[in-house]
């Protein structure tokens, strides 16, 4: 299947992939849209003005999310700009519908420093429910979120970094079942320290696990480097920074490798000297940084990449639908680090079994979007 092709078709042929309906799709009459609109609608508005907090229960922000972008961190097709940003967006407006129900509306924006992001999405904010952030560049993504979650009171979400983040932290629970390990026992290395790779780095922190080791295009992210940015400079306290050198040095013994980088970084020689049983989570898209049967020929027990047409999917999906209808349904104004664990238990639940091949549950699993709203709460 030339997936380039049909995509192109597709949406070609229905101008994209959403649109809006009536929510009373009962017939218009006089009367309905008297009330409506003019005169009617005056005392509702009236009531939200006396009551803010009446927004929700008279409009659609009680099911709506804003889905937004610059455009600078697309796929991997890197900063397009917002204009070749909307189909994507599009696309994650279709899975909020179908997956969870969720009313969203795809909103690019042609500007592109932190202040300028901020400073429009806070203007904006009123008309939503939630705020979900998508494919805008690191570090700027960082102080967006973080800007955006102090200064909102409702939930601001980048899935590119906690999706992620939430589906790896599953993946490996299940994962620990097939090689009878502890992520607690486990050395852990990453490559990669942008969006993904901060946040899984972060969340797997919190959740415990035995030694994480960071790297990046210049080596192993250290406290005796002098060249890292700020950003790098704040993950130190959730690292083992006391060694040096490179990917090649940093593999040896590591339990698990995640990749969130580029295709080709990790070699079959590297793999061979894990500790047993190693895990892989390459995770670059399209092309993992090795390609699964390499890492199994090497002696992998387990690997997981980003990608549809190999085992273990890792696929943030699975995660945002039941993220948001939790907290829309339950009110919640901040979605925390464990709503995001407990969401990752709940997703590793769903494979009774786990096995080699099969340790992330299908993001067509109908039970998914319940379970993980019930513990955004």
């Amino acid at each position: 299947m030339n997936y380039d092709e049909l995509a192109l078709s597709l949406h070609a042929q229905y101008k994209g992939k959403i649109t809006t309906k009536l929510r009373d799709d009962s017939q218009l009459d006089r009367e309905k849209l008297s009330a409506y609109y003019t005169p009617g609608v005056a005392a509702v508005s009236k009531a939200i003005a006396d009551d803010p907090t009446l927004l929700p229960t008279y409009t659609w922000t009680n099911n709506l999310v804003a889905v937004i972008s610059d455009g600078s961190a697309v796929l991997g097709l890197g900063d397009i700009g917002p204009k070749g940003s909307m189909p994507v967006m599009e696309g994650k407006s279709l899975l909020f519908k179908h997956f969870a129900d969720i009313d969203s509306i795809p909103i690019i924006l042609d500007v592109h420093t932190a202040d300028e992001i901020v400073s429009v999405v806070k203007a904006i904010a009123p008309s939503f429910g939630a705020i979900n952030l998508e494919d805008i560049s690191a570090p700027k993504c960082f102080d967006v979120e973080e800007r955006l979650k102090a200064e909102l009171d409702i939930p601001v979400f980048h899935d590119d970094q906690h999706g992620t983040a939430v589906v790896v932290l599953a993946g490996l629970i299940n994962a620990m079942k097939v090689t009878k390990k502890e992520l607690a026992d486990c050395k852990i290395v990453t490559i990669g320290a942008g969006a993904a790779g901060t946040a899984i780095i972060k969340l797997l922190h919190k959740y415990g696990v035995g030694s994480l080791v960071a790297v990046d295009s210049k080596g192993i992210i250290c406290e005796s480097r002098n060249d890292l940015n700020s950003e790098k400079q704040a993950l130190l306290p959730f690292i083992d920074g006391s060694g040096s050198g490179s990917l090649e040095n940093a593999i040896v013994d590591a339990d698990i490798f995640i990749g969130v980088s580029k295709p080709g970084v990790l070699t079959q020689s590297m793999v061979k000297t894990m500790a047993n049983q190693p895990i892989i989570f390459a995770l670059a898209n399209p092309t993992p940084e090795i390609m699964p049967d390499e890492a199994k020929a090497a002696g992998a027990a387990v690997v997981a990449t980003g990608r549809s047409d190999f085992a273990n999917q890792v696929n943030n999906a699975l995660v945002f639908p039941g993220i948001f209808r939790g907290a829309l349904d339950n009110k919640v104004s901040a979605i925390t680090d464990e709503h995001k664990i407990a969401a990752a238990k709940v997703i590793a639940s769903f494979v009774e079994m786990p096995t080699a091949d099969n340790i992330i549950p299908s993001v067509f699993d109908e039970r998914l979007v319940p379970a993980i709203a019930k513990v955004i709460c």
